[in-house]
């Protein structure tokens, strides 16, 4: 049977997990990872991963590798819990948070905002977009889009955790696995958002009702655009929907198709 592919974020964040668990790890630690993810079985079953962390062996790494990917692909809720028992016996140690690999990773800390405890969820899709109620119709076709393919859907008015609401917006955008942004009308504070996003090397996908409010250093990113009405919403959430297969962590659901337009209406 063909195997599954996996995203390239997700991967990467399993092989960063591999080189902390093939670092630190002995024997009760997978027996205490496997209890703690369901995944005794996966962990016991396994010919060779106790054996050959037990005699040094060279596969072991392989072995890791292995029984990680089938863990965490069996229930992708494994993850967070993964990391957070890594962090908590061998801690001091950082973690992935962005969607592509680098050549070149840097360290920073913000000023601004206070780095969230947590990680990203692989479930979570954060919209950044004007909370003006002719935006409602939006909102709903994007978390529409979003929940076609097992995703949750935040935008900041769901959340009230700290005092100060760009800290809330700064861990929504640090949490979620991609992040939506619509820049009809040019708000500010959407383009301040969509800086934080890029910054922190998250899968942005823009959108708008008009390309001429896409800012011009900013367009090279392909956009969905779309129509305020009910033909271009239904669009809007079957091609969004259709954007978010790769990230979905439940296999898609069918979107429903739009109502063809008429000659002189292209939602995108």
């Amino acid at each position: 049977m063909r195997e599954k592919p996996l995203d390239v974020a997700l991967g990467n964040r399993i092989i960063g997990l591999r080189e902390r668990v093939v670092a630190n790890f002995d024997a009760g630690n997978w027996e205490e990872l496997g209890l703690l993810t369901g995944g005794s079985d996966l962990v016991d079953g396994h010919h060779r991963l106790l054996r050959s962390l037990s005699w040094g062996d060279e596969d072991y790494a392989g072995n890791a590798l292995s029984v990680l990917r089938e863990i965490i692909e069996r229930d992708m809720r494994t993850l967070p819990v993964i990391e957070s028992y890594l962090d908590e016996k061998f801690p001091g140690e950082a973690h992935y948070i962005s969607a592509k690999p680098a050549e070149r990773k840097i360290t920073f800390a913000p000023h601004v905002f206070q780095v969230p405890d947590g990680y990203v969820e692989l479930d979570l899709a954060s919209v950044m977009m004007p909370f003006a109620k002719e935006f409602a119709p939006t909102h709903e076709a994007i978390k529409r889009g979003c929940k076609t393919n097992g995703l949750r859907c935040q935008r900041v008015d769901d959340i009230w955790e700290e005092s100060a609401i760009v800290q809330d917006i700064f861990n929504l955008i640090f949490r979620a696995q991609v992040v939506i942004v619509d820049f009809t009308g040019k708000n500010p504070n959407v383009m301040y958002e969509t800086g934080i996003a890029h910054t922190l090397g998250k899968h942005v996908i823009p959108i708008t009702q008009s390309l001429a409010d896409v800012p011009f250093d900013m367009r090279h990113h392909r956009t969905l655009v779309y129509l305020p009405n009910q033909e271009g919403f239904a669009a809007l959430e079957t091609a969004l929907a259709k954007k978010l297969q790769q990230f979905a962590v439940t296999p898609p659901t069918a979107a429903p198709s739009p109502p063809a337009p008429d000659d002189n209406d292209i939602p995108f």
